[in-house]
């Protein structure tokens, strides 16, 4: 397991959250905006060379805010108690974004031509470790923390290819509506950032042009206003809080 890479610290008053998928896309997005806002930041993501680069650069945006990268899979349980342990040393978490997730096989194949091999993969990713990753946390998290599980609208319609992403979506969707319904004291969303100009997204239509997709910083805003607001837990949709 690599060294977490630190960032001088700041005083405990400022709030802390972990973002998964952290070295790209959304999850980089997210971390820019609350590294400049001053909140200190747990990083996670699979590759470390990204997430070095993604550090570097927020360590230059933000030079201030403390910032620790632990680069892994979310799907291994060592992991999972790294981020658990690093996050305990921070004095606990005020938010968890479960942003990290897999795609699956490109191009999107139709359900009866979609490997088993692959469908359990993605529910590794998708489904178990977001909930593994919560159930390892919950001791760290402060009473008033937010859970943020990033879904999509392919976890709600049917869309021709989206059967291994979008079910294990429905079901990360549905887990999140469980906890919040078992932990009413608690804040949890599940939270569609909308279609984002994200590798992924590329990955789902290789060889097409997707430059008429919105960046992810256009989710940021609705995201922060869970984060920082007191909505309910339940299901949002990033950009209609933003509007």
């Amino acid at each position: 397991m690599a060294n977490p890479t630190v960032q001088p610290s700041q005083p405990h008053t400022s709030p802390a959250a972990l973002i998964t998928g952290a070295s790209r896309g959304l999850g980089l997005a997210l971390a820019r905006r609350l590294a400049t806002d001053g909140w200190r930041l747990l990083l996670d993501a699979r590759g470390a060379g990204a997430l070095a680069e993604a550090h570097a650069e927020l360590a230059e945006l933000a030079p201030q805010a403390q910032i620790i990268s632990l680069p892994g899979d979310v799907t291994d349980p060592a992991h999972r108690q790294a981020l658990a342990d690093t996050a305990r040393g921070m004095g606990g978490l005020d938010a968890l974004v479960n942003n990290a997730g897999a795609l699956g096989p490109s191009p999107l194949p139709p359900l009866l031509d979609a490997p088993l091999d692959a469908l359990e993969a993605v529910y590794r990713a998708n489904v178990i470790a977001p909930l593994a990753l919560i159930q390892t946390l919950w001791p760290t998290l402060k009473p008033d923390a937010r859970i943020l599980n990033i879904t999509s609208d392919a976890g709600v319609e049917a869309y021709p290819g989206w059967g291994v992403y979008g079910s294990s979506k429905a079901a990360l969707e549905q887990l999140s509506a469980v906890l919040a319904a078992e932990q009413p004291d608690r804040r949890i969303y599940w939270v569609d950032p909308g279609d984002m100009r994200t590798a992924m997204h590329q990955a789902a239509f290789p060889g097409e042009d997707i430059s008429d997709r919105p960046l992810p910083e256009t989710s940021v805003p609705g995201l922060l206003v869970l984060l920082t607001g007191d909505l309910p837990s339940g299901r949002y949709a990033a950009r209609a809080l933003a509007g």
